[in-house]
C-alpha cells in the first residue's frame, strides 16, 4: 500500500524534530531514511507507526488515514499497526519465549488465529528465513542476527502490507549485514512497501528503489 505524509511536524517537548515533512512512497517501493545520527529518520519512521505522534499534518497508510488535527483513536492505532509491521533496532524480542512463541504469540492474541493457524504460518517464515534449526531456542541463545531474522519473522507473521525497518544492520557484522539485504531484496520481489532508516550509504544502495536524504 502506498503511504502519504502532508504537512508533519512532530515535537519531543520544545524540541522540534520534524519539520513540515511532505512525502509520497507508491506501493510496492523500498524507501531509504538515509542520513546521519539526529536528522529525524527514527522520529520519522516511528511516526508511520504512530509509535510518535505529530502535532500537525496528515497521514495515509496502509488504507488508514489520519489526520493530527485531532488526536487518532485506540481503535484506529491498533487497525494500523495489524497492516504496519515494525522491525526495532533491538529486535525486542520477548526474552521469556522462545523462537516460534514469539512468532505465533500476536497472530494468536491479535488476529485470532488458532494455535495450528499461527504455527503453520511460522513453519513457512522459519523457513524462509532460515530460522528453522533454532525455533525452541529463546533470544538470548541467538545471535544478533539470528535475533534480527527473527525480528523480521514475528513482523511478516501479521501480513502486513507495510513493514517498517529501523537501522536493521547496526551493530551487525558485514556477512550479517549481507543476509540482512538479501532477505530485504527478496521481501520487495513479493510486493510489499518497505521503509527503512540506515546512515549505511551500502546498505542503502543495495536496498533502495527510491532515497529520502534527511
Amino acid at each position: 500500500m502506498s503511504i502519504k505524509l502532508n504537512g508533519i511536524n512532530c515535537f519531543y517537548g520544545a524540541h522540534q524534530a520534524l519539520f513540515d515533512i511532505t512525502l509520497d512512497c507508491p506501493q510496492g517501493e523500498t524507501l531509504v531514511l538515509l542520513g546521519p545520527s539526529g536528522a529525524g529518520k527514527s522520529s520519522l519512521l516511528r511516526v508511520l507507526n504512530l509509535l510518535e505522534m505529530p502535532r500537525s499534518g496528515s497521514l495515509s497508510i496502509a488504507g488508514n488515514q489520519f489526520d493530527f488535527t485531532k488526536a487518532p483513536s485506540d481503535k484506529a492505532i491498533r487497525e494500523l499497526r495489524q497492516n504496519v509491521g515494525m522491525v526495532f533496532q533491538q529486535y525486542n524480542l520477548w526474552p521469556h519465549l522462545t523462537v516460534q512463541q514469539n512468532l505465533i504469540e500476536a497472530p494468536c492474541r491479535v488476529l485470532g488465529l488458532s494455535k495450528d493457524q499461527a504455527l503453520a504460518r511460522a513453519e513457512k517464515l522459519l523457513e524462509r528465513l532460515r530460522l528453522k534449526p533454532y525455533s525452541d531456542r529463546y533470544p538470548l541463545h541467538l545471535s544478533g542476527g539470528q535475533q534480527q531474522r527473527v525480528a523480521i519473522a514475528r513482523a511478516l507473521m501479521m501480513e502486513p502490507q507495510v513493514l517498517l525497518f529501523d537501522e536493521p544492520t547496526a551493530a551487525l557484522d558485514p556477512e550479517i549485514t549481507a543476509q540482512i539485504v538479501s532477505i530485504i531484496r527478496e521481501l520487495a520481489e513479493t510486493g510489499i512497501t518497505q521503509v527503512i532508516v540506515t546512515h549505511e550509504v551500502e546498505v542503502a544502495r543495495k536496498t533502495a528503489s527510491r532515497v529520502v536524504y534527511m
